[in-house]
């Protein structure tokens, strides 16, 4: 309880201080070939995101016309995606003042169990999402963007980095703020990456959102110092894995735990993250997470959580429904973030819903 409550009270001078969090250092590492990058969407390009990340999210201003409003960030991500940099734009629920042309699923972020959302750094109208292989490079391709939406407000910033990065059978894994490696559980393949996260026709979505995912982002604050109180052994039973990914039965990393051998919970326990999040391993959720860590000072030390899916209610709503009772829910708290739709690659989709 004490943690917690330092947990809630810290979680206002992060509010005080959404203007941006401190990247911290991390040595970039091959992130596969730029030509074979450029054929998949920015949020899903290379098996490992690239290491640093702003994340930028704004709020249409008053006065301000939609469909040059959209114009013009799409305009902006398209100068600077590519090479060292990968950048997307998202849409907010607020990019769609008639429900018509809007993705069925899209909405302002609930709060969920354990949630205390601050507003300054939760939800906006657009999300830009810029990644790349220096942190200086993110830091000017993101003040080149915002001075090209100079009329448009910032609603929140959070600079992220990924220790570690790196890409083993196939899987993006990097080290989160609590020794863990990240990443196991995403697909292996470009296909299925694919197959998790991205729209398809016939899944009763705009024909325009096509091809598009929907993206989560939570940032998460992390109680570091009381997690470190905890052996090894404590921290591994909580989350169900060791820290370097292997299931604490045994199974190999790249391998699916069977639970059913363990009905009990002797082995892996009934409440830890990975056993409640994804119960069958043989059907993970079906969705493609690629989190970033961030760090203000050891007193503020988190993760960007960040995860993409064709559907929100099967994909991070279903697991975070799972979540609730979590041995880990006392180390963590979320304080912001937000829905948003990334569109399909090209601009159809900016044809389709700029001048609705």
């Amino acid at each position: 309880m004490t943690s917690r409550r330092r947990l809630l009270t810290a979680s206002a001078a992060m509010a005080a201080g959404a203007g941006g969090l401190t990247a911290v250092g991390v040595t970039a590492l091959p992130n596969g070939s730029p030509e074979g990058q450029a054929k998949a969407p920015a949020h899903l390009r290379g098996a490992a995101p690239l290491p640093y990340a702003q994340l930028i999210s704004l709020d249409i201003t008053l006065g301000s016309e939609r469909a040059d409003t959209l114009r013009a960030a799409h305009q902006a991500i398209r100068a600077i995606d590519g090479g060292s940099v990968a950048a997307w734009l998202a849409l907010g629920e607020g990019a769609f003042p008639s429900r018509t042309d809007k993705p069925r699923h899209l909405k302002r972020m609930p709060s969920f169990a354990g949630d205390v959302l601050d507003p300054v750094q939760s939800h906006g109208d657009l999300l830009l999402h810029i990644t790349g292989s220096s942190a200086r490079g993110v830091r000017q391709a993101a003040e080149q963007t915002l001075r090209a939406l100079s009329q448009q407000q910032v609603r929140w910033r959070a600079d992220g980095t990924r220790p570690e990065n790196r890409i083993e059978d196939g899987r993006g894994l990097s080290r989160n703020p609590f020794h863990f490696t990240e990443g196991h559980g995403n697909p292996a393949t470009a296909a299925e990456m694919t197959e998790r996260a991205t729209v398809r026709t016939g899944e009763g979505e705009p024909s325009w959102a096509v091809g598009g995912s929907y993206e989560v982002i939570r940032i998460i604050r992390l109680a570091t110092d009381f997690w470190d109180r905890d052996t090894i052994d404590e921290q591994e039973r909580i989350i169900g894995r060791r820290r370097e990914g292997r299931w604490l039965d045994g199974t190999p990393s790249t391998e699916r735990a069977v639970f059913a051998a363990d009905p009990h919970g002797k082995t892996t326990p009934l409440d830890s993250h990975v056993r409640r999040a994804a119960p069958d391993r043989r059907n993970p959720p079906p969705m493609v997470r690629r989190s970033y860590n961030y760090d203000r000072g050891p007193d503020d030390q988190g993760l960007i959580f960040s995860c993409f899916q064709s559907d929100l209610e099967k994909g991070f709503e279903a697991v975070q429904h799972r979540l609730q009772g979590e041995a880990m829910a006392k180390y963590t708290l979320t304080t912001g973030g937000g829905y948003f739709f990334v569109p399909p690659p090209g601009d159809t989709w900016l044809r389709a819903i700029a001048d609705s």
